[in-house]
């Protein structure tokens, strides 16, 4: 083995790191990840949202968030599909649970300002996959925009 490539060897773990076994919440936050860098541009409004929602939703302190959305990151990037992730939250949680994810999925598709194709189509494949309606996803948008809609009426006083 050529010197180079040996040196660059001890730099890179034998095997990959081992995932958990994803549960609801790691669903929930590896879709909001998904949603989140389907255009291309992960910005830290969306990241920092993504910890506030997994607080929120999961009584998280702030660390604890954010090792949490790490891991989801990780999940994202070695995942299953969007549908494996929806149906996971579907066979795991009650109606209320996910339509709070429905809410914080939308919510990060607001978080840039930009609504696109990418993270729309997401949005919808997990809405089927949770088992929702097209209704639910619309009242579930309806309160995004009124949440952000608010928070900037906040911020302008």
């Amino acid at each position: 083995m050529p010197l180079l490539k040996k040196f660059f060897a001890a730099f890179r773990p034998s095997e990959p790191p081992v995932l958990p076994d994803p549960d609801a919440e790691l669903a929930l936050g590896a879709l909001l990840v998904r949603v989140a860098k389907s255009d291309r541009s992960y910005q830290l409004e969306e990241i920092s949202l993504i910890d506030r929602i997994l607080a929120r939703l999961y009584q998280h302190n702030a660390l604890e968030a954010a090792k949490v959305r790490a891991t989801c990151e990780r999940l994202h990037a070695a995942a299953p599909d969007t549908d494996t992730f929806g149906k996971l939250i579907r066979e795991t949680t009650g109606l209320e649970e996910r339509l709070a994810a429905m809410d914080a999925l939308w919510e990060v598709v607001l978080a840039d300002g930009n609504e696109g194709e990418g993270e729309i189509g997401i949005v919808e494949d997990a809405c089927r996959a949770m088992g929702l309606s097209v209704k639910d996803s619309e009242r579930a948008h309806a309160r995004a925009r009124a949440k952000f809609a608010a928070k900037a009426a906040a911020e302008e006083s």
